[in-house]
């Protein structure tokens, strides 16, 4: 990625700037401060400190970075599952998601939720009206927040285990498969939300 020059910086790109370069960095592997962050960025060692008090907040926008983009690759039309295939396939991205950018999967779930970041909390609140959403449309009548929580649970935790390395992680179609058989087999138990 090139680097832009200090001048470049005005208007409010410094912050977009910023956890662009904290992105870069988490996601390569390289750990990252708020000055390595400047140095990547190619500006002033103090000049994140305008936008972000501490790592901690700077962590904090790449969890909310990371919570719009995971909600951005669950439904590519913004809106909820129109069927239960395609809740089915919500679950398949989630897991996909946590495969493909493992650092920012864990940095977003890896802690407490901070519920003094407003904007991280409403980040996480889009992705969950996402999936209550969709199950209202789904399955009317039923417990939502009880279905939300266990199937969040069911995708979350194939996510880390994959991540941790207890399930093969063969092809992305071996995950999609896994996903779609761990839905499947709800119905097996009478649980509707599966194809």
């Amino acid at each position: 990625m090139s680097t832009p020059s200090r001048d470049t910086y005005h208007h409010g790109h410094l912050r977009a700037a910023l956890i662009d370069a904290a992105m870069e960095m988490l996601e390569s592997g390289e750990p990252f401060s708020l000055r390595a962050v400047a140095r990547q960025a190619n500006v002033s060692q103090t000049a994140p400190y305008r936008h972000f008090a501490d790592r901690e907040a700077l962590e904090s926008a790449l969890a909310v970075r990371g919570f719009r983009d995971l909600r951005g690759e669950l439904s590519l039309t913004g809106g909820p599952a129109a069927s239960e295939g395609e809740l089915v396939e919500f679950g398949v991205a989630y897991v996909a998601f946590a495969l493909r950018r493992p650092a920012l999967f864990r940095l977003m779930f890896g802690q407490e939720c901070d519920d003094q970041n407003d904007e991280r909390v409403l980040a996480a609140r889009e992705l969950r009206d996402l999936l209550a959403d969709s199950l209202q449309r789904l399955y009317p009548g039923t417990d939502h927040e009880a279905l939300a929580e266990a199937l969040w649970a069911l995708v979350h935790g194939l996510a880390f285990l994959h991540l941790d390395g207890k399930l093969p992680v063969a092809t992305s179609e071996d995950v999609a498969a896994r996903v779609r058989a761990a839905f499947g087999s709800l119905r097996t138990l009478g649980v509707s939300p599966a194809v």
